[in-house]
């Protein structure tokens, strides 16, 4: 009987433990989930619902059903930014990706000075990118820009970076590797884990250093390429900041081209410009959406080539 009693008493000190515990937990995550209620999930759901109005933040919203949505497909505007942006896209995520890796192999072999210069290299990440986009606004500038200038030491004429519709998404795209440092860490990271017996295996066996790469290194660090690869696509689809200083800028907006009108901006435009708010939050969904099917795919098909842990892709 005296066991028992025990045994019951220590069976309700480990609940009461455990509630404690659980408590603790809660409150530790309660600020997260308060401001992803607040932040996240209340304005997702506030834009649902005013996709589905007419609403210019001065009278209030009136229900249209989904004639946003139908007037989203009739759009031209629409199709061109959303075109613009997939273009932007495709320059930039696999530019970024080979530039941030190559950055990361150079940093891989500094050995002592890699922390000076992992941190140099992730600076520009906290920049404001509208501070970014003024700053490469001069450095591009088609007469008097810097880039021009030196391209002009040796002899090659640079183009109208800004002006000339030809080069309005690659110089974009160019821009934006300025806040690679994030993924150079996490390349630098995954790099710093690949096992230094598979390439001294290698070599001894007379793989070279291009082919130890491809058959080991890059295996090795598929998941962190696979991640930013992910990563770099949705930032991507959801470009604004550098675009709009750079080509709608106050001193820019008269020179505006359709060929530098990204989805956002026009999304901004729609929403604080001309205040159709119901159609901005329309033209917000479209996005989501599209940016889900996206990145579906990419999971679907990136795990038959990433390798975890177990050493072979899903």
């Amino acid at each position: 009987m005296a066991e028992a009693t025990a045994a019951g008493r220590v069976a309700r000190t480990r609940r009461h433990r455990r509630r404690h515990r659980d408590r603790a937990g809660y409150l530790f995550i309660l600020p997260w989930v308060l401001g992803f209620l607040i932040f996240t999930a209340g304005p997702m759901i506030a834009s649902l619902v005013l996709s589905f109005t007419d609403y210019s933040m001065i009278r209030p919203p009136t229900g249209v059903g989904t004639a946003n949505y139908r007037e989203l497909l009739s759009d031209p505007r629409v199709m061109k930014s959303l075109s613009n942006t997939f273009v932007y896209a495709a320059m930039f995520v696999p530019l970024g990706t080979v530039v941030a890796l190559a950055l990361a192999l150079l940093l891989h072999r500094v050995g002592r000075a890699a922390g000076f210069f992992r941190t140099a290299f992730y600076l520009p990440v906290m920049t404001p990118a509208v501070a970014a986009g003024a700053m490469f606004l001069l450095l591009l500038n088609g007469q008097q820009g810097l880039v021009n200038k030196v391209l002009s030491f040796v002899g090659i004429a640079g183009p109208n970076w800004t002006t000339d519709p030809n080069w309005l998404k690659p110089s974009l795209a160019i821009v934006s590797l300025w806040s690679l440092g994030g993924a150079v860490v996490i390349y630098l990271a995954a790099l710093q884990g690949v096992p230094r017996q598979l390439h001294e295996a290698a070599q001894l066996d007379g793989a070279g250093p291009i082919r130890r790469f491809f058959v080991i290194t890059l295996p090795m660090i598929s998941g962190a390429v696979f991640f930013t690869v992910i990563t770099h696509t949705i930032a991507a689809m959801q470009m604004f900041d550098q675009a709009y200083t750079m080509f709608y800028g106050p001193q820019q907006k008269a020179n505006a081209s359709d060929e530098s009108l990204v989805y956002m901006v026009y999304l901004f435009q729609n929403a604080f410009q001309y205040f159709h708010m119901g159609f901005a939050s329309a033209m917000a969904w479209l996005l989501f959406v599209i940016i889900v099917v996206i990145t579906v795919v990419q999971v679907k098909v990136g795990n038959h080539f990433v390798y975890y842990e177990g050493g072979e892709p899903k």
